[in-house]
C-alpha cells in the first residue's frame, strides 16, 4: 500500500495525486519510490490513455523534503546516484507516450515546479504560484527543468526564472506559456480530468508521434523533421485510428476526439 501518493484509474485516465498535505506534498525518498511505482504501472497499461497529476490539501508540490535531503548525509557519488534513479522516472514521466495533465493548486516550488513542467498541459487554479527556489538553497534545477523550461519559455526567459528564484503567479505563468489555463479551484481536477478523459477519442499514435516529434524538435533541423513527418503520417495514414476517424467524418457523424468545452474560470 501507497502511503505518500495516491493513484486511481477510472474511464482510462489515471489521477497521481501527491499526499502529503501536511508537508505541502514535499517529496522525500519514499514519494520518489511511489512515484517511480506509479509510472512504471502506467507503462505497462495500455488501458491507461491519459495521466493527471495533482496535490492533496491545496498544494501542488513545495519542492524536495530538505529535512530529509540534510539527514541523508550522501557524499557526491552519493547524490548522483540518487538523482540518477529520480531521472529514470522523470525521464520515463517527460517521455510518455500519452498525454500528462498537471493540475496546480496552491505552490509548485523547486522540484514541484519542475514535476508540472514535466506534463504536457498545466492547468492551475488562481492560487496557483509557481517558483523555481533552488537558488536560495544553493541548488540547480533538477527533475528535468533544465531541458523542460528553456522549451516552454525560451532560454533567456528560463535563465532568469532560473536564477532570480522569484515566484510566478497564475496569470504570469499563463502568459509565459507555462499555464495553459487558469480555473477556480474547485474545478480544477475535473477540468484536468476532462482533457485527460478526452483523449480516449484520440488516436494514441498520432498522440505518440506528436510528443516525440516535439521533444526532438528544437534540436533538429528542417529536414530531420521534413523527414520524421513523412515517417510518422505514412504510419498514420495506415492506422485503424485514421481510417475510423475518416468512416465517422464521411457519415457525417461527430469526430471521436473533441476538446472539452472550457471551464468557466
Amino acid at each position: 500500500m501507497m502511503e505518500t501518493v495516491r493513484y486511481e484509474i477510472a474511464g482510462g485516465v489515471a489521477t497521481l495525486t501527491l499526499n502529503r498535505p501536511a508537508q505541502r506534498n514535499a517529496i522525500d525518498l519514499q514519494m520518489r519510490t511511489e512515484i517511480a511505482q506509479c509510472i512504471e504501472s502506467l507503462q505497462r497499461d495500455r488501458e491507461v490513455r491519459a495521466l493527471v497529476i495533482t496535490g492533496a490539501g491545496g498544494s501542488f508540490c513545495a519542492g524536495g523534503d530538505l529535512r530529509g535531503i540534510q539527514a541523508a548525509q550522501l557524499d557526491g557519488a552519493g547524490w548522483r546516484a540518487r538523482m540518477k534513479d529520480t531521472h529514470a522516472w522523470v525521464g520515463a514521466l517527460i517521455a510518455l507516450d500519452r498525454p500528462v495533465i498537471a493540475a496546480v493548486d496552491g505552490p509548485a516550488f523547486g522540484a514541484g515546479f519542475s514535476l508540472a513542467l514535466a506534463a504536457d498541459f498545466v492547468v492551475a487554479s488562481p492560487r496557483a504560484r509557481f517558483c523555481l527556489s533552488f537558488m536560495k538553497v544553493g541548488l540547480v534545477p533538477d527533475l528535468g527543468a533544465l531541458y523542460t523550461l528553456p522549451r516552454v519559455v525560451g532560454v533567456q526567459r528560463a535563465r532568469e526564472l532560473m536564477l532570480s528564484a522569484r515566484e510566478v503567479d497564475a496569470d504570469e505563468a499563463q502568459r509565459l506559456g507555462i499555464v495553459a489555463e487558469v480555473v477556480d479551484a474547485g474545478k480544477l481536477l475535473p477540468r484536468a480530468q476532462a482533457i485527460a478523459a478526452s483523449f480516449a477519442g484520440a488516436s494514441p499514435l498520432a498522440v505518440s508521434l506528436v510528443k516525440r516529434a516535439l521533444a526532438a524538435a528544437p534540436a533538429a533541423s528542417l529536414d530531420t523533421m521534413l523527414d520524421f513527418e513523412a515517417d510518422a503520417q505514412a504510419l498514420c495514414f495506415g492506422s485503424s485510428g485514421h481510417r475510423e476517424a475518416v468512416a465517422r467524418f464521411l457519415d457525417k457523424q461527430p469526430a471521436a476526439f473533441q476538446w472539452p468545452t472550457g471551464a468557466d474560470t
